[in-house]
Parts: C-alpha cells; sequence; structure tokens
C-alpha cells in the first residue's frame, strides 16, 4: 500500500493544475487516471490549438444551478495569471475573435508546460490506472483501490471532467464518488452541441450541408451572434453551440439569418429600383443562393419585386429573421464540448472546493455543475478550480 498527502483522480486540466500547487505547498501528490496520456481533451481544445482561456472572462460567462459559485475561484486565479504562466514559458499565443486566446503552435505546448511543472513539484502521474474503489474512514482519509495497487491519502481531489466526448475518455466516475458520500449531482446533459433536425427540417435543409452564415440566435432570454453552420445532420456553428447550454428539449429557437439587416426595407426599395427584377436575385446579393432555394418559397422567390406586395415583404422578412426551429434533439456527449449539471456546488465550499459534509473531499473543474460558454471559459474554470483546490487539499 502507497501513502500519500493527495490523490488526485483525473490528469486532465484541473487535476494538474491542482496537483502542481499541491506539490508546490511541499504535500505528496499522486494523480491517478485510465488513460494512456494525461490531457487528452487539452490537446483536443480549439481545433488542436488549444483556447486556453479568454480575455474578457467574467461570473457572467458561466451557467450553474448556484451562479455564484463561481465568482470566488474566478477572481482569485484569473485568466491573466493563467496568461502569465503561458508567458512565462515562451509559448506564442494569439487572439482571436471575442478575447479567445489559443497557442500559435499546438495544444501540446499547454500539456508539456503542465507536465513540467508537475515535475518540478515533484508530482507522480500515474496513467492507465483504474480507480475501481474508494473508502473513507474517519480520521484516517481515503483508500482508492485500483487492479494492482491500493493507494492511501488524507485528502481526495476529483478532477474526473463530464460525460461530454466519451472517445477521450469520459466516465461518471466522478458523479458516482459525490453520489457514494451522499453530495447531490445535478442531472447531467451535454453542453455546446450541435443540434439535430425534426425529420421535415432535416430533408428540407439537407442540400445546405457546409454552408456558414452569420446568424443571431435566441432561446428564452439568451442570445448569440456568430457563424452558424448547416451540416448533413443539423445545424452548428459558434452560435449554436453557444445557445445550446440554455436550451431544454422541445422548446423553440428563433434564428435571424440577417442579422442588423432591414430586408422589409432594402425589399422595398429593390422594388423601386428594380421592378422586374426576381426576389431571389435580389436575396442572392445578401445570403447564399442555395439558402434562398431552401428558405423561400418557389412562388415567391420567382416572382418579379412589382408583383409583391409589401404584406409579403413583411412575411418573408420575418421568415428569414424570425425562422423559428425546433431541434430535434442534440448530438449528445458525441460531439459535446462540455457537460452542462454535475456536481451540486451547494454542497462544494466555493472558496477551497472541498465538500462541505466530507472533510477532505474535493470537486474542481467540470465535474462540478459549473458550464462555460465556447470560448476559453471552461478551461479557464479548470485552471482556477483546480489552483484553488491546490492551496487547500
Amino acid at each position: 500500500m502507497t501513502t500519500t498527502d493527495i490523490i488526485i483522480i483525473g490528469a486532465g486540466a484541473s487535476g494538474l493544475m491542482c496537483a502542481i500547487e499541491a506539490g508546490n505547498r511541499g504535500r505528496s501528490v499522486l494523480v491517478l487516471d485510465h488513460e494512456k496520456r494525461a490531457g487528452k481533451k487539452i490537446l483536443m481544445s480549439g481545433g488542436g490549438r488549444c483556447n486556453f482561456t479568454n480575455l474578457s472572462l467574467s461570473p457572467a460567462n458561466y451557467i450553474s444551478a448556484n451562479p455564484h459559485f463561481c465568482k470566488s475561484a474566478l477572481s482569485r486565479f484569473t485568466q491573466w495569471d493563467f496568461l502569465a504562466k503561458i508567458e512565462q514559458h515562451k509559448i506564442p499565443y494569439h487572439e482571436r475573435d471575442h478575447g479567445q486566446l489559443f497557442c500559435n503552435d499546438s495544444a501540446k505546448e499547454i500539456l508539456t508546460m503542465l507536465l513540467s511543472e508537475c515535475d518540478q513539484a515533484s508530482v507522480e502521474v500515474r496513467l492507465d490506472t483504474q480507480v475501481t474503489g474508494i473508502t473513507r474512514e474517519e480520521g484516517l482519509g481515503f483508500t482508492v483501490t485500483t487492479p494492482k495497487e491500493v493507494f492511501k491519502s488524507n485528502s481526495l481531489v476529483v478532477a474526473t471532467g463530464g460525460l461530454s466526448i466519451p472517445g477521450a475518455g469520459a466516465t461518471p466516475l466522478g458523479y458516482k464518488i459525490a453520489e457514494q458520500f451522499n453530495i447531490k449531482v445535478c442531472p447531467p446533459s451535454p453542453g455546446l452541441v450541435p443540434f439535430t433536425l425534426q425529420p421535415q427540417d432535416k430533408e428540407r435543409l439537407a442540400p445546405l450541408s457546409g454552408i456558414s452564415v452569420d446568424a443571431v440566435v435566441t432561446c428564452g432570454q439568451h442570445s448569440f451572434r456568430e457563424n452558424l453552420l448547416f451540416t448533413h445532420r443539423g445545424l452548428s456553428g459558434p452560435v449554436i453551440l453557444q445557445i445550446s447550454s440554455h436550451w431544454q428539449p422541445g422548446e423553440t429557437v428563433s434564428i435571424d439569418l440577417l442579422p442588423g439587416i432591414d430586408l422589409v426595407s432594402l425589399l422595398k426599395k429593390a422594388q423601386q429600383d428594380h421592378p422586374k427584377q426576381q426576389v431571389k436575385s435580389m436575396l442572392a446579393n445578401i445570403m447564399p443562393k442555395r439558402l434562398v432555394t431552401a428558405m423561400v418559397e418557389k412562388n415567391i422567390a420567382e416572382a418579379p419585386l412589382n408583383s409583391v406586395s409589401h404584406t409579403r415583404f413583411t412575411a418573408l422578412g420575418a421568415s428569414l429573421k424570425q425562422w423559428a426551429v425546433k431541434p430535434g434533439g442534440t448530438e449528445g456527449y458525441r460531439t459535446a464540448e462540455v457537460t452542462k449539471g454535475g456536481v451540486d456546488c451547494d454542497g462544494v465550499s466555493s472558496k477551497t472546493m472541498e465538500a462541505r459534509k466530507v472533510p477532505g473531499l474535493y470537486f474542481i473543474g467540470e465535474v462540478l455543475d459549473v458550464t462555460g460558454w465556447l470560448g476559453g471559459y471552461n478551461l479557464q474554470w479548470a485552471w482556477s478550480s483546480g489552483w484553488v483546490a491546490g492551496q487547500f487539499a
């Protein structure tokens, strides 16, 4: 039996960050992960370039049943703190839209940085190690069983992530650990995920696969403006991923395919200037032709502008700027970038990440009911929550 101060389950973003901080405090740290490689989701992030944080970050960029929970960690280890680490390691990076920061070269540089800091802090990382059991004795800490060895520790940190991208090793282990210790779990569901369509919409929109347009998508009180991508399965692109985290099955979303454009006024002007021009020819100046064909009824599309009433213009404007879509569902965890829901934050201290009723047990990162927007917010939550737990575990 091996004894250590802290066992961290999960060699992802939050687990490695926690390990570094705890190791730098002089604690003996063991990280266990069932995968053969550490940080698989880090390597996949940002198309392999790792969208490691966001410059314009605030608690408003996070979704949780306890919206105040994330504030403490995010304020104590900020995007600027992680950026300082990146710059210290001389990793070249660049900014994209909406304050998103990416590596110039490869996400491997982030993982290499984390693993080298783990080495410097004398952290032991054991991969290809399945956790098969956990027990706790009052005053004696935790016993973690694996097929090959049994480990004991004073503190146990659960950094197992959510259910998204099972191909990267996602499992429900973290939720099972919470339930074992009578800590509530908010029902998990896929977040930042493409929509599938109802059969009739899928058939009508199938020819649009590959087309990307600027769009505003609204669900309830939430709206986002970014690119929308038509796929052979449904709707994707950044704007759909963003709104998906606010969507519930059965709800309808409203899509503006021509944001910032007063379509009715444009149609009226074109009617005056080019009365014999077909409606579809006018629309093709401001949106892809295939999209016009799919979205506009043929009898309207092929009509000359001077034969169409202003009432029809208004209806056409509504169909393109307030297009109501009831998704059939989502593509699920297979392609979801994050998991909504998770370990109930009410059962965890926002100051330490320690379970309120189980001394020595900590939860960090995606396993918690904290879901960031698309754009580096989820990795920053991993860094921040991992850093905090590393100060106390």
